[in-house]
């Protein structure tokens, strides 16, 4: 940014409080998920021309209000694609060889095969909500290896055509049809608690849920009450409805122990996009796309 002659201040830890204190001393703001931007920081922030948000979720940002206000908004969801559709088939593996529970049991000189017995992806069909820049993505990598690849999305059509492995579908036909569902959805008010019971049990029975995009789109004790009851087959989660584990209820901590203690669940911590090379990309982008504008 400094190289196209943009005055930057760095404040990476600076508080909610503090950007609105001193919005107004800025033309052009750069966050990441930590900074929310409401309605009425868009009409006080009077200065600023650009909002850029590093990475793809969007629930944070009102984007509304900013583009009402005169405001551009630019993001990177195309950075890090890459990063979570392979965090997605790293955890899908992980959970159809039970990998995480044959490494901790060798490290312990634990030697049971039969136990550990898996499945394949190669027979299965896998539906695939969304299909943006990490739908598009996980498809084109899993049209070679799965028996077949249907799509739904709410906005885009014709993709399919680049991509001959690859149906686009209704929800209603990914619902029925698909063995393995990955969502790349953002959070918005159609989206919230989507996966819930009556989507669950509208699936074919054992499905696997995988979720990389934003937690609040499944229910997480609907999820639950699947998993323990057999009709979901598995999950693998990279996100969370509350990821913020020090502000857990006492109820949302009886219900994440249950779904921690389960075997046929594989969970990591909102990493799926958070590469070496993607933490690289999101700026890279970020930057062409803010130059471009001012």
């Amino acid at each position: 940014m400094r190289q196209a002659n943009v005055k930057c201040t760095y404040l990476p830890n600076i508080s909610q409080p503090e950007v609105e204190s001193c919005i107004n001393d800025f033309e052009i703001l750069i966050v990441n998920s930590k900074i929310k931007i409401n309605e009425e920081f868009a009409k006080s922030a009077k200065k600023l021309k650009v909002v850029g948000r590093l990475g793809s979720g969007m629930d944070n940002i009102n984007v509304e209000a900013l583009n009402n206000a005169g405001v551009n908004v630019v993001r990177t969801p195309e950075a890090n694609a890459n990063a979570v559709s392979e965090h997605a088939i790293g955890m899908l593996l992980s959970l159809a060889n039970h990998l995480n529970r044959c490494d901790r049991e060798v490290r312990d000189y634990v030697w049971n095969r039969e136990k550990n017995r898996g499945w394949e992806i190669a027979d299965k069909t896998i539906g695939i909500l969304g299909h943006g820049h990490t739908g598009s993505h996980l498809s084109a990598k899993l049209s070679g290896w799965a028996h077949e690849v249907v799509s739904y999305d709410k906005y885009l059509v014709g993709y399919g055509d680049n991509l001959p492995l690859v149906n686009e579908a209704t929800l209603n036909e990914v619902l029925t049809k698909s063995d393995i569902i990955s969502i790349h959805l953002p959070l918005d008010d159609d989206t919230r608690g989507m996966i819930d019971t009556t989507f669950l049990k509208s699936c074919k029975p054992g499905v696997v849920i995988i979720n990389t995009s934003r937690g609040g789109i499944v229910n997480t004790q609907d999820l639950l009450d699947g998993l323990q009851r057999g009709y979901v087959g598995g999950a693998c989660l990279d996100v969370f409805e509350n990821e913020k584990v020090m502000t857990l209820s006492e109820s949302e901590k009886v219900l994440y122990d249950q779904l921690y203690q389960l075997p046929n669940v594989v969970l990591t911590p909102h990493v799926g996009g958070w590469t070496y090379e993607s933490y690289f990309k999101i700026a890279q982008v970020m930057v062409e796309k803010v130059v471009n504008i001012i």
